[in-house]
């Protein structure tokens, strides 16, 4: 049986200057007489001889070594081996032995040099829903006003920490966490290993998950408006955290003063052909807007609008330019259904917006880390570089559901083995550089899922593998709020309780519960998150 070995990493692939020297181990009966190395030039094909070393890595390892000149070229190195016997011939690639060549996007790959965020491989995340997280001791009572939620048809709905989330109402419930909030339990969050927050959106809109975006330029009061955010960057700058915000630049929320569906004297293009941000959005022949997967709240913006276009990322204060600037200087974007956005009420030339939207964060701010939702297949933004990294729903959370959970995103029965489980998260991170792999954004849950805990349901004492996994997988771990202290809940709105372990009086009881699966839990989470940091690969 024959027997390969190879990952873009030392001891298998070293750079010195403009060399890079790349490494093959085998081992078993019948060797190959010759190794070559496919690799590329310019997206030309070439071939080189590998030479067969004398001293052996390991006892019975056999090390084949070539060298590729990368002073010119792309920065994307993408290569394969080629095994050859006197009558037959296989391939390795990043998903083992092959009888055919690999297309060009499945064989390994590594960028020389990386133009990523350098900071990002080594991080350990954590998303907070704003609403759900904090309450601070300091909240003035403006932050509480009652207003009329159009969208929902009713008055927003006030609760108290302590009362219980229901299914009703999801989008107007309020329960008062805001961004003074987070910056009080930034102790916790520092002794629990966390190095980066994603914050939900917390610009102003109606909602209380507020993707429905009334003005991009300005944080909600109900969080303490851009006093608040501007204290939150200061103080996670303090502690050496990252600062990652959520823009939704697909859609805006209908009372956005660019639309004003609910006629607020703006001049807005739902009722105004003339109004200046008419071409902002799309219209039927019958003068209704398209809107984002039926919701009217939510209208659709069209980049086919070049003062669009300036707005949101090209011009020199555009939304996205702004927020990275100083005195806010964020870390990052992630993007809100990314995939969607795009010309014409769809996602008409969708590549090209994704790329100006990097391209423009990247000039703001060399260092963003610029991450795309999607929940299926992402590398078509990556592998392009529109994006560093992709919410890695399809490589990595849902082949986790299926083997640990037995459920799929739709939350219907999927039963699969570890070695399909495997075998699924390999091969999506097989048409990704290392570089990418090291930055993808790997979660067990989000705002959007049922928790996990929730989808295990009896199975729950799986759920420290999952931890284990989630911090020892390449790529970014995130933890949604509230997951190490046992918080549950089934898909939107229930998977955004508030996280009472923040309250004083229960924190230790959180910490310290007498249920087995949580006092497992917490002293995974602890001790998993407390020395990932000095294990997880860095990039290079």
């Amino acid at each position: 049986m024959l027997n390969a070995w190879h990952l873009p990493v030392a001891p298998f692939v070293k750079q010195h200057n403009n060399k890079l020297t790349i490494t093959l181990w085998l081992s078993g009966e019948n060797p190959p007489s010759r190794v070559t190395l496919r690799s590329e030039f310019d997206n030309e094909e070439i071939s080189l001889a590998m030479r067969k070393q004398r001293r052996q890595p390991q006892p019975g390892v056999t090390a084949w070594r070539a060298t590729l000149n990368i002073a010119l070229g792309q920065p994307r190195r993408r290569y394969s081996f080629k095994l050859l016997w006197h009558d037959r011939q296989l391939w390795f690639t990043p998903q083992g032995f092959s009888r055919f060549p690999p297309a060009r996007l499945e064989q390994f790959a590594v960028d020389v040099p990386d133009s990523g965020p350098q900071w990002v491989a080594d991080q350990i995340f954590y998303q907070i829903f704003p609403d759900r997280f904090a309450r601070s001791q300091s909240r003035e009572a403006g932050q509480d006003k009652v207003y009329y939620h159009h969208a929902a048809g009713h008055d927003i709905v006030r609760k108290e920490w302590d009362e219980p989330l229901t299914p009703q109402a999801g989008g107007s419930t309020f329960y008062g966490g805001c961004l003074n909030g987070i910056c009080e339990k930034l102790p916790y969050l520092k002794k629990l290993g966390v190095t980066a927050l994603y914050l939900n959106p917390v610009f102003t809109a109606p909602s209380v998950h507020k993707y429905d975006t009334e003005d991009y330029r300005h944080v909600d009061p109900q969080f303490g408006g851009d006093r608040a955010l501007l204290r939150l960057r200061r103080e996670t700058q303090a502690q050496g955290m990252r600062l990652v915000l959520d823009g939704v630049f697909n859609h805006s929320g209908d009372s956005h003063a660019w639309f004003d569906r609910h006629n607020r004297s703006t001049g807005g293009a739902c009722h105004h052909p003339d109004s200046p941000w008419r071409d902002w959005y799309s219209f039927s022949p019958q003068g209704v807007a398209l809107d984002w997967l039926g919701y009217p709240s939510l209208p659709k913006l069209d980049y086919q609008s070049e003062t669009l276009v300036d707005e949101i990322y090209r011009g020199e204060d555009s939304i996205v330019r702004h927020w990275l600037k100083a005195p806010w200087n964020m870390d990052g974007w992630r993007l809100d259904v990314v995939h969607m956005l795009g010309e014409a009420g769809g996602a008409r030339h969708n590549l090209q917006h994704v790329a100006g939207i990097t391209r423009a964060a990247k000039e703001a701010q060399p260092e963003a880390y610029i991450v795309g939702e999607h929940f299926g297949d992402a590398r078509q933004w990556l592998q392009a570089d529109a994006e560093d990294a992709a919410m890695n729903y399809r490589g990595f959370t849902f082949p986790l559901w299926g083997f640990l959970a037995n459920t799929d995103i739709a939350y219907e029965p999927q039963h699969i083995d570890a070695r399909t489980c495997i075998a699924w998260m390999d091969n999506y991170r097989a048409g990704l550089s290392h570089q990418q792999q090291l930055r993808m954004f790997n979660q067990l849950d989000s705002h959007d899922t049922a928790r996990f805990k929730t989808l295990l349901g009896k199975d729950a004492a799986r759920l420290p593998l999952a931890v284990v996994w989630l911090f020892t997988w390449p790529g970014v771990p995130c933890i949604y709020y509230g997951d190490e202290v046992g918080v549950d809940g089934a898909n939107d709105p229930m998977c955004r309780k508030p996280f009472r372990g923040m309250n004083a009086s229960r924190t230790a009881i959180c910490w310290r519960c007498t249920s087995v699966w949580r006092n497992c839990v917490s002293a995974v989470w602890r001790c998993v998150v407390a020395d990932a940091r000095r294990c997880m690969p860095k990039v290079t």
